[in-house]
């Protein structure tokens, strides 16, 4: 395992993190940039054994050349690493984005990114100009995709100090300083304005409100929760349990919340568990159903 330099104060927060969601084994999609350069060392700090995938969408001239710098970097610290050339048609953010997410999941497995809590409070801004509510789930389906994001209660602030903490030196897109893109004056313009006006960081405040938008999202789920629901915190992961044990028809009572809850959280295998009402809770696939015993 490649040694990294300590003390590195930013580096323990973001091994933190990784920490508590990751898998033994897990590829990552790394660009080069500061977030997931960060995440990557992270995952290797902590023992996970990491394969990069270094996604050129061949939307910039030297796209390569960044690809190919990524993956040696991540081999230097002993990942496994692949440059996979995409085609992104038409040349958009959006495409690019869904072709990156294709990618991903033709190789197979859980794919960490690196979307930390700014991006969260960035995308719900973005999301409610436009009229629409967004989160970002901790673990998600995106494009047939399984993807996981162990960063979002990271600071971006944390994941540049790393990467100066470590001594590696990051690639910045120049995308992300072209105001012709939303996100780009959101980040630049629009959040240092609410912090000025609220008289201090906006972004925690914002990303509250994103995970809380998921939460009642998920709650609405009539009879079913959603697997994602285990990342949450538990007083809200119970309450989104009642909810669907209410909506069936089921008796809401403690010893039912708590025994669906551990089939969230303390999955072995375990079969329908009784929920009163001639009800029973199952783990299927991707969700605890609330369903007739002998439907």
């Amino acid at each position: 395992m490649h040694r990294f330099p300590e003390p590195s104060p930013h580096f323990v927060r973001v091994r933190n993190a990784v920490r508590r969601c990751v898998p033994s084994s897990v590829a990552v999609g790394l660009s080069g940039g500061p977030d997931s350069l960060a995440l990557t060392a992270a995952l290797i700090a902590e023992g996970v054994h990491v394969t990069a995938l270094c996604i050129d969408h061949g939307l910039q001239d030297g796209s390569r050349e960044v690809s190919e710098e990524a993956a040696r970097i991540a081999r230097s610290w002993g990942a496994e690493a692949r440059v996979i050339p995409i085609n992104v048609d038409p040349p958009t953010e959006s495409a690019a984005r869904q072709a990156r997410y294709r990618a991903f999941a033709e190789w197979g497995g859980p794919v960490c990114v690196a979307h930390t809590m700014d991006d969260l409070a960035e995308t719900f801004l973005i999301a409610g100009l436009r009229g629409m509510t967004c989160g970002m789930r901790e673990t998600a389906e995106v494009e047939g995709a399984q993807i996981i994001r162990p960063l979002l209660a990271v600071r971006r602030t944390d994941t540049v100090a790393t990467c100066a903490e470590i001594g590696v030196p990051p690639w910045h897109d120049p995308q992300n300083a072209d105001p012709a893109f939303t996100r780009v004056r959101v980040r630049r313009e629009v959040l240092p304005l609410l912090g000025d006006i609220v008289g201090g960081d906006a972004v925690p405040a914002l990303a509250q409100a994103a995970r809380r938008t998921q939460a009642e999202a998920i709650r609405m789920t009539a009879t079913t929760v959603p697997l994602a629901t285990k990342d949450l915190p538990e007083a809200t992961r119970q309450d989104i349990i009642a909810g669907a044990l209410r909506a069936a028809g089921a008796k809401v009572s403690k010893p039912h919340v708590e025994g669906v809850d551990k089939l969230l959280t303390e999955w072995h295998g375990q079969g329908p568990r009784d929920v009163g009402g001639g009800l029973v809770a199952l783990r299927v696939s991707d969700a605890i159903k609330i369903e007739e015993k002998n439907s």
